[in-house]
């Protein structure tokens, strides 16, 4: 089979890497087309577009973006039309994957989500869009199949993807890198600040956790660094912070 899945944040190309590999070993001959990141390249798809150039947040950077946007919109469109897939897999990433699921359901390609929109934190009439374009949802929290079944909407739930990410790390903590054996090591508790990975996101939220930390000497603090930014962006707000870690890709 044909499968183009469009993903993009650094977490979907994540959740979408192990999709890719579940596929690649129940279907041996599929193809699969993907907008992500290195993960979902690796895992063996080929990738159209990296979420690096999709990730705009927020009123006034979409609307600088707007143009980009709309390009990417078209593009994608044509990509799939080219491509003809079997089926359409929209991992998260409402804003984007909404306007082509529309768009694919009336083409007449399938259409499946994998990580269901967080319409039932707000948007809530996203469910009627929903039931008119996506043909299966597979949700990953318990609460989310009955909050889509009481408008009657039958989706499938699947359990969260981090539970396999823990089971892989307890599985391969012996293998650690001894940078990070050297922030374990440390006898103080430890507080991990995660930041976002989005350029905008780190920008506003990383100097609020660093100056609530500050105070917090008895502890260890780590910033995790999204692979979709380059160390200087977190350098900018760290440098004033020298005890503080930086980590990324561990």
């Amino acid at each position: 089979m044909k499968y183009y899945i469009i993903a993009g944040e650094a977490s979907g190309d994540l959740h979408g890497s192990n999709l890719i590999k579940e596929l690649a070993r129940q279907d041996t001959n599929a193809q699969i087309r993907a907008w992500g990141g290195e993960r979902m390249e690796n895992a063996g798809a080929t990738l159209v577009k990296h979420y690096k150039d999709l990730a705009f947040m927020g009123f006034v950077e979409v609307l600088f973006n707007l143009r980009t946007i709309f390009r990417n919109i078209a593009f994608c469109k044509k990509d799939i039309s080219s491509f003809d897939p079997d089926v359409i897999v929209f991992i998260d990433y409402p804003g984007f994957n909404m306007r082509i699921a529309e768009w694919a359901k009336k083409s007449g390609f399938k259409t499946v989500y994998y990580i269901s929109p967080q319409i039932w934190a707000w948007k809530q009439n996203r469910i009627h869009a929903i039931k008119r374009t996506i043909d299966y949802m597979f949700v990953i929290l318990p609460f989310e199949k009955e909050f889509y079944e009481r408008f009657g909407y039958s989706v499938t739930f699947v359990g969260h993807p981090l539970l396999d990410e823990v089971e892989r790390y307890e599985e391969g903590a012996a293998k650690l890198t001894a940078e990070v054996k050297d922030v374990a090591a440390d006898s103080r508790p430890l507080i991990a600040l995660l930041p976002g990975s989005r350029k905008q996101e780190i920008s506003t939220l990383l100097p609020l956790m660093l100056e609530a930390v500050a105070p917090l000497t008895n502890y260890k603090v780590v910033v995790a660094g999204a692979p979709s930014q380059g160390e200087e962006l977190y350098r900018t707000f760290l440098n004033k912070y020298p005890d503080v870690e930086f980590l990324t890709g561990k």
